[in-house]
């Protein structure tokens, strides 16, 4: 994780001084909090980090790359620093559903990013889950109402967490019906050749190329992964969406709009949402200030326990002291 550095950081609007001379190093992996009254130049501050907004001078660092230098002329946009923001209102599409409010902003990503054999890959998935098929079979059946009515939905969340796959792996499992089967591991048993005979092909055509596949069927050539510039294919959004959803625990909430959700809820679909093109810097500008007293509490652990999971540097603005004693590893007095 990067450390964060600012020298001699100033924000001016004609004669008016938001940030004075500011000098903050911010360590690796660090929760810290900015703390101080209304009007102090807190949320300036951790625009000015997040590229939000445009300094007056100084020089800004996040690890090793210069993002802001007044004196050079550089000034890298927010969406090319690797970092999530975090508002005080949910910022929630009212028309998307929790899934496409997660996933609308990686729909849009275009990058060098590995290039990785998804045939390979969900083969690999499916194959791990076949050599489990009583454990599939209960999953399923757990899913099955005193009608005997199955509810496909909340067994494809099921599955998706257990084994962590995408939803498409998921429907694939459902499709074969091993709870419906009187002999599910034979069913298990003749899908799991199928899918280690698709594995085996792909990696023949891997080494055609003189490759060789890492631990996440990416190309590998002369001890390089290969890449190129593209998108996220929709397995990999998935995926994504997927994992940010089982860890703040919404996974269930996907087809929801965010008018049918609590207010601790929406918050928890926004922090998914931030935490899905995985950022390496997180800034909350007083994110839990729309929450009642009991939902604070449970959201503060809730972030104390985030940032532990994610490894990510947590930057936190408040008024409130006790939040920023109870929260923060390092606490800013600006």
């Amino acid at each position: 994780m990067p450390e964060i550095v600012l020298s001699h950081v100033t924000k001016r609007w004609d004669k008016f001084y938001a940030v004075d001379d500011l000098n903050l190093v911010i360590d690796d992996n660090a929760f810290v909090t900015l703390l101080g009254p209304s009007g102090c130049g807190k949320t300036t501050t951790l625009r000015m980090i997040a590229g939000l907004e445009t300094p007056t001078s100084g020089r800004i660092t996040i690890g090793d790359r210069v993002v802001f230098d007044s004196e050079k002329g550089i000034n890298i946009p927010a969406n090319k620093r690797k970092v999530g923001f975090l508002f005080q209102n949910y910022a929630l599409w009212p028309n998307m559903t929790v899934y496409k409010n997660i996933s609308f902003g990686l729909t849009n990503i275009k990058d060098e990013l590995p290039r990785i054999d998804f045939e390979a890959k969900k083969a690999a998935q499916l194959i791990e889950v076949l050599k489990r098929p009583d454990e599939t079979v209960r999953i399923i059946k757990e899913c099955i109402d005193k009608k005997g009515k199955l509810d496909v939905n909340k067994a494809h969340v099921k599955l998706i967490d257990r084994f962590e796959i995408s939803i498409f792996s998921a429907k694939t499992i459902m499709g074969w019906k091993l709870h419906e089967s009187l002999e599910p591991g034979t069913v298990a048993a003749a899908r799991l050749a199928e899918c280690e005979k698709t594995l085996e092909a792909e990696r023949a055509k891997c080494a055609a190329e003189g490759c060789t596949f890492n631990e996440d069927f990416a190309y590998v050539k002369d001890g390089k992964v290969l890449t190129s510039v593209r998108k996220l294919t929709a397995e990999e959004i998935d995926l994504t969406v997927r994992r940010v959803a089982r860890i703040v625990k919404i996974g269930m909430f996907m087809d929801r709009y965010p008018s049918e959700l609590s207010g601790g809820q929406q918050q928890r679909v926004a922090i998914a949402r931030t935490l899905a093109p995985e950022p390496t810097v997180l800034f909350m500008d007083e994110p839990l200030s729309n929450l009642d007293a009991k939902l604070r509490l449970e959201m503060r652990s809730e972030l104390q326990r985030l940032h532990i999971d994610t490894g990510s540097t947590f930057i936190y603005v408040t008024h409130d002291q006790m939040e920023a004693m109870t929260l923060a590893t390092k606490i800013c007095l600006i």
